[in-house]
């Protein structure tokens, strides 16, 4: 399968042929199981101090008075201490030595970045994830290696205009919303829909140049894994690739 290769202004200037990684059948299940990998990995061990819960003064009136037999504060009626009581520890709290990190087998590993590298040229896919661009482009995106050299934000965006992918920006930027429960608390306050995936051979000035854009994320090649290829676990993320990085994904296993 052959796909243009685009320059700063947005015009193909020739066809380069994809690798045999993009000929990958799809494998959810893998995709889906390297994501969750990745989140647990990610988790911090966390739980309650060996104390919370019972820091007071306590003292017990044992039987005879009519009461519950918990320890209640010296001087008090109130309950303290007990998982039942206002202010008391937990019954059964997270423990720090709980293991959350899960493993994957390399093969696997691999198979599921292959495969999830190979639905980005499936413009029905890509689609299905709610991305949008022009019937008429290829995918994945291949630019050339200028593109790479793009300091400022201006450039970028004029040359994500040119190729027809900036309808897909402003859906994430329109798409940016409060999160609801718990969530907005705790440094998470705002949700932002996943845009463009901007892929390099090695970090590069693009890079600054694009961070800033809502939902837009830019990886050196070497770096990549299935989490940026398919967020949450749903393959078919739009991607902008040079043709550097192009050569290296075909040198993957």
């Amino acid at each position: 399968m052959k796909v243009n290769v685009y320059d700063l202004k947005g015009k193909a200037t020739k066809k380069v042929e994809l690798p045999s990684q993009f000929h990958e059948p799809l494998r959810l299940d893998l995709i889906r199981k390297g994501v969750t990998a990745a989140r647990a990995n990610r988790r911090q061990p966390y739980g309650p101090s060996d104390t919370a819960g019972m820091r007071h003064s306590v003292e017990q009136w044992g039987k005879g008075r009519g009461t519950a037999r918990v320890m209640r504060l010296k001087g008090s009626r109130r309950a303290a201490q007990a998982p039942l009581a206002v202010g008391g520890r937990r019954a059964h709290p997270p423990l720090l030595a709980t293991i959350w990190s899960k493993g994957m087998n390399r093969k696997e590993r691999q198979k599921a970045r292959r495969s999830a590298i190979a639905a980005t040229s499936d413009a029905s896919i890509v689609a299905g994830r709610g991305h949008r661009f022009p019937e008429k482009l290829t995918l994945p995106v291949v630019v050339v290696d200028e593109f790479a050299e793009i300091t400022k934000v201006a450039d970028a965006l004029a040359f994500f205009e040119s190729i027809g992918v900036s309808n897909d920006l402003d859906r994430a930027k329109s798409g940016r919303h409060e999160r609801s429960g718990r969530g907005k608390m705790r440094g998470r306050r705002f949700r932002t829909p996943r845009s463009i995936l901007v892929v390099t051979a090695g970090t590069q000035p693009v890079h600054n140049a694009v961070r800033n854009f809502p939902g837009v994320d830019a990886v050196p090649v070497e770096r990549i894994s299935v989490e940026d290829l398919a967020p949450g676990g749903d393959p078919g993320r739009l991607t902008v690739m040079t043709e550097s990085a192009l050569q290296e994904v075909s040198k993957w296993t």
